[in-house]
C-alpha cells in the first residue's frame, strides 16, 4: 500500500465555546508539527479567521506558543462566523488555506464545530475546482493539495462527546464546581440552610452527577434520569427533611442545566428553590455557577490530556491517507485513541434525541457503564438512612484500615465503603493507626453518620502507619480478628499496606483467622503500586505540584532563572514526568532512568544556549529518588556554577505539601468508585469457606481485581518499590518533544 504523503503545512484553530486546556492542545500541535519538520499555522478567531484570512492565519513558532500551557480560555480566540455557514464563505476559507499550502487541519471544539469542519473537508475538491474556474487559484497549486486532512479534538466542559471518555475542559470545570460547593458547604452548615447549585452541561448530566459524588450532595437532577415519580417535589423534601432529622446541618441539591421531569418539562434551579422553601419552611438559596466553570487555569489532567491529544493529532494527520475519513482524537479506557469523527458526532447527537423522546433508559445506556454505575452509587450515598437490605446474604462484620503514608482520598474511600456496606445490612469496624492499631485492638464500630462530611476531607481520620507487621506480630493480629468476629478486611493505602496485607494472606495456613477476604484499595500519591494504572491521591498531588510550579515560574520569569524542583514519588517517577508535561519543564529526571554526567553536561549546554538566545526561565523537575549521588542540591549547585552568567539557579523541594489538601474531584470519584466495588467483592467472598483476596485497581479505565498472591511477582525485578509495568512511561516521548521544541 502506498504510504500517504506528509502534509506541507498543518493549521490549528479553536472554535465554539472556550474550554480550559485548549491552549495546551494548540501548543502541542504546533510543537509536534515543527518537530516533524512540518510548517505549523495558527488560525485566530476560529472559522471567522479562516474566512477572513490575512493576519488571522499566522505561521507559528515554538517560542510563540511558550507560556500558554497554564492559561485558561484560548489565546488564539474563537468567534461565530456566519460567513463560514455559506458556500461562498467556505470557498474563501479554502483559498486562504491554499495560499499558504495548508492541506491539514486540527479543529478543537464541540460537535457543531467538528460537523462544520467535516462539511468543509467533504467540499474541498469542489471548492478548489470553483476557485480554479474563477481564476483565483492556479490549477497546479490546487493539484498539489487535492484533499484536506482533518482531525478533531473535543474542547468542551460538558463531557458530552462520543469517541472520548473525557473532553478537554471537563476536569477543570469539575474542579471549579467542587471548589464552589465545598465553600458553600461551610456557610450552609453554619446556618442550617439549603442550597441549590446549578451547573452547566447542556443535555449531559456528567458534571452534575460527578459533582454530586465529589461533594456529598443530598440530591442531583440530571437530564438522562429524571425523578422516577410524578410528585418529585414531595420526594425531594422528604429526603432532605430526613437528613435534617439525623443531624445533617446542610442540604445541597445540584441541578444540571438540562434537567427535566419524566414528561420533558424542565426542572429549573429556581423551581427547586421554591419547592424546598415551601416544603421545608426554611431559607433556601440558589447559586448559578455559570461561566466560572469555564474559567481559570486548566487542571493538570486537562493540560496533559490536551497535550497528548495535540501530539497524537499531528501524528494522525501524517498517517491519514488522502481518502480516509476524518478522525477524532480522544481518550478511551485511559488510552489516547482515534475514532471516526462523524460517527462520534452522530452518536453524540443521538443522546439528545433520546432525551427529547423521553427514552431515558436508552439515554443512560448511551452514556456508558461507568455513568450508570456512578448514578447507582450516588443513589445509595444520598440516602439519609441505610436501607439495610442484605438481599438474602449473611450479614458480615467488615473492618477498614489504612496502611502506608497518608493520601488525599482515603477519607472519601472510607465514607463510600462504610455507607455501601451498611446499606447492605453489614457491620463496619474502623481500625485506628493501621496494622499496629489492629494488633493492639484499636477497633470501633461505625454508624451511617460517623463519616458525614468526609467526602472532601484530606488526610486520614483513622490514622495510618508505614509499619509492616513482623512474623512475631501475626498471632496478636489474628487474635484481634477472631475476638472482633471480622469476616473481611479492606486495606486502603500504599506500598507498606500492600506488603502487610500480603503478609497476612500468605500466613493463613498458620493462622486460620487470616482466611478471610482481604482487599487492597490503592491510595498513595506516588502511583507506585501494581495492579492499577493510577492510585487514589496521585491526581491531588499532581495538581498541587502543578499549581506551585506555576507560581515558581511566574516569580522567576523576569529574572533569567533556572529552577530545579524536587517532587515526591519514592521509586516511581510518575509525579515527576506528569508534572513536567503539565508545567512545560525542559528536563525531567526519573528513578526509572537515573542521571548521568554526560546527560547533565548536555543539559547545561542546551540551557545556556537557550538563555543566550533569549530564553527567560528554565524548569527542571527531579523525582526524589532519581539518583543517589546527583541530588537536588547538587543539580542546583551545578547549574548555578556552569550557567556561565546566562542564568542563575534556584532549588525548590516541594515536600509534604504534595500529600496535603483536600482531594481533587478525580480522586474523590475514583475513591468512591473503587470503595463501592471493594465492598461488593468482600460481600461476595465473605463467609464462603477458603477466601479469595485481591488488589483492586483501575486498568484501561475498568475496575479490576488482581489476586493478592500476585503482588510480589508484579514488582520491579531489580528490587525497586514500583511495578514492573508502568504505562505512564509512554508519556516520555511527548514530554521530550515539547521540551526539545521549547529550546529551539
Amino acid at each position: 500500500m502506498e504510504q500517504p504523503t506528509r502534509p506541507d503545512s498543518i493549521a490549528v484553530l479553536t472554535s465554539g465555546g472556550d474550554a480550559p486546556g485548549m491552549n495546551a492542545a494548540v501548543r502541542a500541535v504546533v510543537r509536534t508539527a515543527l518537530a516533524l519538520d512540518i510548517q505549523a499555522y495558527v488560525i485566530h478567531e476560529g472559522y471567522l479567521g479562516m474566512t477572513d484570512g490575512g493576519p488571522a492565519i499566522q505561521p507559528a513558532t515554538s517560542v510563540q506558543v511558550g507560556g500558554i500551557l497554564q492559561r485558561g480560555g484560548t489565546v488564539i480566540g474563537t468567534a461565530r462566523s456566519p460567513a463560514f455557514r455559506t458556500r461562498d464563505g467556505r470557498r474563501r476559507a479554502a483559498a486562504n488555506l491554499l495560499e499558504r499550502g495548508i492541506d491539514a487541519l486540527v479543529v478543537i471544539g464541540g460537535d457543531g464545530s467538528l460537523t462544520g469542519a467535516n462539511l468543509f473537508r467533504s467540499e474541498w475538491p469542489e471548492l478548489l475546482d470553483e476557485l480554479v474556474e474563477a481564476g483565483q487559484v492556479d490549477r497546479a497549486l490546487a493539484d498539489r493539495h487535492p484533499h484536506l486532512r482533518l482531525v478533531g479534538i473535543v474542547g468542551s466542559i460538558d463531557n458530552d462527546m462520543f469517541g472520548t471518555d473525557m473532553t478537554v475542559g471537563a476536569d477543570t470545570a469539575l474542579h471549579r464546581i467542587t471548589e464552589a460547593v465545598d465553600a458553600i458547604h461551610s456557610t450552609a452548615a453554619s446556618h442550617q440552610r439549603s442550597f441549590v447549585i446549578e451547573v452547566m452541561g447542556r443535555n449531559c448530566g456528567y458534571l452534575a452527577l460527578m459533582a454530586g459524588l465529589a461533594t456529598g450532595a443530598n440530591w442531583v437532577f440530571i437530564p438522562e434520569h429524571p425523578p422516577e415519580v410524578d410528585d418529585w417535589q414531595t420526594l425531594v423534601c422528604e429526603t432532605v427533611m430526613a437528613g435534617r432529622r439525623i443531624g445533617r446541618r446542610q442540604n445541597l441539591v445540584i441541578v444540571a442545566e438540562g434537567a427535566q421531569d419524566r414528561y420533558g418539562e424542565r426542572i429549573t434551579s429556581s423551581e427547586v428553590q421554591d419547592v424546598l422553601s415551601r416544603g421545608l419552611g426554611e431559607d433556601t438559596r440558589v447559586t448559578i455557577l455559570g461561566h466560572v466553570q469555564r474559567g481559570g487555569a486548566p487542571s493538570a489532567f486537562d493540560r496533559n490530556l490536551s497535550t497528548e491529544c495535540g501530539y497524537h493529532a499531528v501524528h494522525e494527520l501524517v498517517r491519514l491517507g488522502p481518502d480516509e475519513e476524518p478522525k477524532l482524537i480522544g481518550i478511551r479506557d485511559n488510552r489516547v485513541t482515534s475514532s471516526p469523527l462523524m460517527d462520534s458526532v452522530i452518536k453524540t447527537q443521538a443522546v439528545a434525541e433520546h432525551i427529547a423522546a423521553r427514552d431515558y433508559d436508552q439515554a443512560m445506556r448511551s452514556r456508558g457503564g461507568s455513568f450508570i454505575e456512578s448514578f447507582e452509587t450516588l443513589k445509595t450515598l444520598v440516602r439519609a438512612q441505610p436501607s439495610r437490605e442484605a438481599n438474602g446474604r449473611r450479614t458480615l462484620r467488615l473492618a477498614l484500615l489504612h496502611g502506608g503514608g497518608p493520601s488525599p482520598g482515603m477519607n472519601t474511600a472510607v465514607r463510600a465503603a462504610l455507607r455501601m456496606a451498611v446499606d447492605g445490612g453489614h457491620t463496619v469496624l474502623a481500625v485506628s493507626g493501621g496494622f499496629p492499631g489492629l494488633q493492639e485492638g484499636r477497633i470501633e464500630e461505625l454508624e451511617w453518620m460517623s463519616v458525614s462530611g468526609w467526602v472532601s476531607h484530606g488526610g486520614a481520620e483513622f490514622g495510618t502507619s508505614r509499619t509492616v507487621p513482623k512474623a512475631a506480630d501475626l498471632g496478636a493480629i489474628a487474635a484481634q480478628l477472631e475476638a472482633n468476629g471480622i469476616d473481611g478486611l479492606l486495606m486502603i493505602g500504599g506500598f507498606d499496606g500492600y506488603e502487610s496485607a500480603h503478609l497476612l494472606h500468605t500466613a493463613r495456613n498458620i493462622h486460620p483467622a487470616f482466611d478471610i477476604p482481604i482487599v487492597c484499595l490503592p491510595a498513595t500519591i506516588s502511583n507506585d503500586l501494581p495492579a492499577t494504572e493510577i492510585t487514589v491521591g496521585a491526581d491531588t498531588a499532581l495538581n498541587s505540584i502543578t499549581t506551585n510550579i506555576d507560581k515558581i515560574k511566574q516569580s522567576g520569569g523576569a529574572q533569567q532563572r533556572v529552577f530545579v524542583v524536587e517532587v515526591m514519588g519514592k521509586d516511581s517517577g510518575y509525579l515527576a514526568l506528569s508534572a513536567a508535561l503539565a508545567t512545560g519543564a525542559e528536563r525531567t529526571y526519573l528513578p526509572e532512568e537515573g542521571i548521568t554526567l554526560d546527560q547533565l553536561r548536555h543539559d547545561v549546554m542546551q540551557l545556556t544556549a537557550g538563555f543566550r538566545a533569549g530564553q527567560r526561565i528554565g524548569l527542571l523537575v527531579r523525582a526524589e529518588h532519581a539518583d543517589r549521588v546527583y541530588t537536588t542540591p547538587f543539580l542546583w549547585a551545578l547549574f548555578e556554577k556552569e550557567g556561565g552568567g546566562a542564568f542563575d539557579a534556584r532549588q525548590a523541594i516541594l515536600g509534604h505539601l504534595q500529600q496535603g489538601g483536600d482531594p481533587s474531584p478525580f480522586d474523590r470519584i475514583q475513591a468512591t468508585r473503587l470503595a463501592a466495588r471493594c465492598i461488593e467483592f468482600l460481600v461476595e467472598h465473605g463467609g464462603a469457606g477458603r477466601s479469595t483476596s485481591a488488589m483492586c485497581g483501575l486498568i484501561a479505565g475498568q475496575v479490576v481485581f488482581t489476586p493478592l498472591e500476585d503482588f510480589p511477582g508484579l514488582l520491579d525485578p531489580d528490587g525497586a518499590r514500583r511495578p514492573a509495568d508502568q504505562k505512564w512511561l509512554d508519556l516520555r516521548p511527548i514530554v521530550d518533544t515539547m521540551a526539545a521544541e521549547a529550546l529551539h
